[in-house]
């Protein structure tokens, strides 16, 4: 009798909790400055399998950067945590006796974002690569190029941005896209004079220095404490523009665009390394994209291997892409699927591999993806779409590695300062998702009682300002964190 009673007991405790979570996400549904937005929410137990609470969870909304826990679980389970991707330099012709090798370098991109990223190296060591390359082809006896040093990332294609990126977005920093070849987190780096407050702000300096670049700026001197500038430019083209504010009375403020060509910029600063190391290289940099379809490469013929640099693993993208939202990794790590099963790097191929995997593990039903990153507004992905991802993954020998990619409430990365000194600190960790209109949060939840929750949080179309939202989103993830 005594063993029913406190059954009972605790089974009114779980429904209890479990109704305050769901209470909660009533409320919030009933907020004026949501009820005529859009919402998908879930949240399950994962031992018990059991629903927690939810709300309109099969409808599929922009869930912005939550999209990047398909791009990083689908890495680790397609191609596993160690796999890297290879940057191969080759030859072309024959080195003669006095060190002159009679043909061109290349340099064939295995779509490595770790290349010169500030992620991987400290602030102005970010080109020591280069250096490395340069002793490494005088460790091997060349001592001129008779040709040319020609960047080769045609196995990704150079189709630009995915379907649904917005245009204003591409010349920012975070709209940079992902390609064969990338180089320093594929950014430049505009720097800025100001004066007096409205007046206009000089383009003083990029970094690195774009041979024929075109910067149309209208920038001003604001009353921001930060950068509230926006850069527009396309892939591959030279012309860019800046505009908005930067603070008064700075010199040198920085201001992070996109490179326009990746590409073409890592084969002219690998020359500029070259010449400073007394290799001369006749006919310059050149590019494949630029070359083609007048060249074929075939790479098992009449080339020869020089040395191969090794990006950094999936293990170590993954991380910084979910801890930090960097775009470039997640686009990175989508493309490696295509390349490294059907050698095709491109964003389609890759989208059908990662649905490939999925298909009979989770259903994708009313799902729409377009990207690895999430910028795409053409995405549409539901609360149970995530939860039933986030579910597979707390089961897959992968959980572990790809929880730690995820940023802890209160505590770290994105979600720094969300439930900060409240219950869900500590307790939620979870990837967020912001775009112009949405606000998003999915992952996990380690609840006051010891219950693991996975749950999907997603709202279109809010008529308060972001912050203002989160502050609503967090009366739900707290009734969560006390469930």
């Amino acid at each position: 009798m005594q063993r029913y009673i406190l059954f009972l007991f605790l089974f009114l405790i779980f429904i209890s909790n479990g109704q305050k979570a769901q209470n909660a996400i009533n409320s919030f549904a009933q907020d004026p400055a949501v009820k005529s937005g859009s919402i998908s929410f879930l949240a399950i137990d994962l031992d018990l399998g059991s629903t927690v609470a939810s709300y309109s969870q099969d409808n599929a909304l922009i869930s912005a950067s939550l999209t990047k826990l398909f791009s990083t679980s689908t890495a680790f389970e397609v191609l596993g945590e160690n796999y890297a991707p290879i940057t191969r330099i080759y030859a072309d012709g024959p080195i003669d006796d006095k060190g002159i090798l009679h043909g061109n370098i290349w340099i064939r991109g295995a779509g490595d974002v770790s290349l010169g990223s500030k992620y991987f190296n400290t602030a102005g060591h970010e080109f020591d690569f280069l250096l490395q390359w340069a002793d490494t082809l005088i460790s091997l006896g060349i001592k001129g190029v008779e040709g040319s040093i020609i960047a080769d990332g045609s196995e990704f294609g150079y189709n630009g941005a995915p379907k649904g990126w917005a245009s204003n977005d591409l010349g920012n920093y975070y709209g940079a896209t992902h390609a064969g070849i990338n180089f320093y987190d594929n950014t430049i780096k505009l720097f800025f004079d100001s004066g007096k407050l409205g007046s206009k702000a000089k383009l003083t300096s990029v970094y690195p220095k774009v041979d024929n670049l075109v910067m149309n700026c209208n920038v001003v001197a604001g009353s921001s404490k930060g950068d509230d500038c926006n850069v527009f430019g396309s892939p591959f083209s030279l012309n860019r523009k800046a505009t908005g504010e930067i603070p008064a009375n700075k010199k040198g403020f920085e201001v992070k665009g996109s490179m326009p060509d990746p590409e073409n910029q890592l084969a002219k600063e690998w020359l500029s390394v070259l010449k400073q190391k007394g290799i001369v290289v006749s006919n310059g940099a050149k590019i494949y994209r630029l070359l083609a379809p007048k060249l074929v490469n075939d790479y098992s013929k009449n080339f020869k291997l020089l040395f191969a640099h090794s990006g950094k693993s999936v293990k170590e993208i993954a991380y910084w892409t979910n801890l930090k939202s960097v775009n470039l990794f997640a686009e990175g790590l989508l493309d490696y699927l295509g390349y490294a099963k059907k050698g095709d790097g491109s964003t389609i191929t890759s989208i059908g591999e990662l649905k490939k995997y999925w298909a009979g593990k989770i259903s994708l039903e009313t799902m729409i993806i377009n990207d690895g990153s999430g910028l795409s507004r053409a995405n549409a992905i539901s609360a149970s779409h995530f939860c039933n991802l986030l579910k597979y993954m707390y089961t897959s020998t992968n959980y572990l590695n790809f929880k730690a990619t995820l940023p802890i409430a209160g505590v770290s990365g994105t979600i720094k300062s969300l439930c900060k000194g409240q219950l869900g600190e500590g307790r939620v960790i979870a990837k967020s998702g912001t775009l112009n209109n949405v606000k998003a949060y999915a992952g996990y939840v380690e609840t006051i009682s010891g219950k693991k929750i996975a749950f999907s949080f997603c709202v279109n179309n809010f008529s308060c300002t972001s912050s203002q939202l989160v502050s609503k989103m967090e009366s739900v993830l707290n009734a969560l964190a006390d469930y």
